[in-house]
């Protein structure tokens, strides 16, 4: 069953942040990842407005999303996002069937 990558980001440094968004898209296509959302336009409709940058991911499945995150190709842009942003990164396993 698919699982997805939430992330939540608080951009401190954009300059250096481009070079994490050009590393990253070489881990996430190599396990077999693809971007749902990548930083779009947003509205909170409920709750606290939230104001970070958000990022939906889509794996095949939990084991493809954990191997990515914990890759040597992933680990390069981690490297790169140190100094530039903050973030939140949240693995989610999706649904086994529709529940309607």
């Amino acid at each position: 069953m698919a699982a997805y990558v939430i992330a939540r980001i608080t951009v401190k440094d954009p300059e250096q942040y481009e070079v994490y968004k050009s590393l990253a898209p070489i881990a996430i296509k190599k396990y077999g990842g693809q971007y749902l959302t990548r930083g779009g336009a947003m509205e909170t409709v409920e709750g606290p407005e939230e104001t970070r940058r958000v990022v939906l991911l889509q794996f095949p499945d939990m084991a493809a999303a954990k191997a990515f995150y914990d890759s040597p190709e992933y680990g390069k842009a981690r490297d790169a996002r140190k100094d530039a942003a903050e973030g939140q990164f949240v693995l989610l396993e999706g649904l086994d069937k529709p529940l309607w």
